[in-house]
């Protein structure tokens, strides 16, 4: 009761009150008032119940205006989801299409990419075995050598090939050992230009554990040179004093100061100091310009490296 509003509590006020009209005018023999009471009574009820029915008219219609809008926005969301639904589908069809095309691709070159490996294996264990056969260290080899095998017997060959009296090499590392082996088993000797004090205090460690004391390792820290009017960060040619007729001559760009043509500031430096029919050997293919000194023939040995020299010598490989 206590939820009616205050236009409820009118009307039971009044029908209550128009039942006690009838009631007191039937008790003192009143019938035509208790009549037209009654006839009120009637009448208020019946209006009542007009107002009431359209009320629930009202609720009804928009009770389904709301069950129109839910079933549309039910619909909607339904077409939406079988859209999403059907655009992953495809898209998991076109992701397996592509999935299953890549697992055929790697599956026909993994054949191919293992023999390649194999192949490659192989060639660096025959070289590692030459390095051996020729050299027989005093103490262990050093490890994580930065050059393969093929690239060691590529250096070891050409120096064994030359039998130089003098080598010099620019960049040192575990690649000094077996150069300074194949030097001393010929007679020469070498040494070695390194701009990385580091690098030169650990590869002397290397040469005093070997006792290989025809080898010569120089610090030359980086300086600027002028070379065919350009500027290059290059080794300190003060370092360089004392060699000259040089025999054979190592440029290793990978050790080198300047991250650009390495060839170029060696020779500018060196090349006067060449002997005749003398060797360079550098890890790239460069086309010597002017200055070049006549290192025009150029011929690849194993490994990454390549010999330059003049084409009046011979320069086997």
């Amino acid at each position: 009761m206590t939820s009616l509003s205050r236009r409820q509590w009118a009307g039971v006020a009044v029908v209550l009150t128009g039942s006690a009209g009838v009631a007191v005018a039937a008790a003192i023999d009143q019938a035509a008032v208790a009549t037209c009471l009654l006839a009120l009574l009637l009448a208020a009820v019946l209006a009542g119940v007009i107002h009431l029915s359209r009320r629930i008219g009202r609720v009804n219609r928009s009770t389904q205006a709301a069950v129109r809008d839910l079933r549309t926005v039910v619909d909607e969301l339904q077409r939406r989801v079988l859209a999403a639904v059907e655009k992953e589908r495809l898209a998991a069809g076109d992701r397996h299409q592509e999935l299953t095309e890549s697992l055929a691709r790697a599956e026909r070159l993994t054949g191919r990419g293992a023999e390649l490996l194999l192949r490659e294996q192989s060639r660096e264990i025959e070289a590692l075995v030459q390095l051996f056969q020729w050299i027989t260290p005093r103490a262990p080899m050093p490890a994580g050598v930065t050059l393969n095998p093929s690239d060691l017997l590529g250096l070891v060959h050409i120096a064994r090939d030359r039998a130089p009296a003098t080598t010099v090499a620019l960049g040192s590392g575990p690649s000094t050992i077996w150069l300074g082996y194949t030097v001393e088993a010929r007679g020469g000797r070498l040494v070695v230009a390194d701009h990385d004090r580091g690098r030169a205090g650990r590869t002397r460690a290397l040469l005093a554990e070997h006792g290989l004391s025809t080898v010569e390792v120089r610090h030359a820290g980086v300086t600027e040179l002028s070379v065919e009017g350009g500027a290059v960060d290059w080794y300190d040619v003060d370092a360089l004093d004392g060699l000259h007729d040089i025999d054979l001559l190592v440029v290793d760009g990978s050790l080198a100061p300047t991250s650009s043509n390495a060839l170029t500031p060696a020779l500018h430096v060196l090349g006067r100091r060449l002997a005749p029919g003398a060797v360079v050997v550098v890890d790239e293919s460069p086309v010597p310009r002017q200055g070049g000194f006549g290192l025009t023939a150029q011929r690849p040995l194993p490994g990454r490296w390549v010999a330059l020299a003049d084409p009046q010598s011979t320069v086997r490989a």
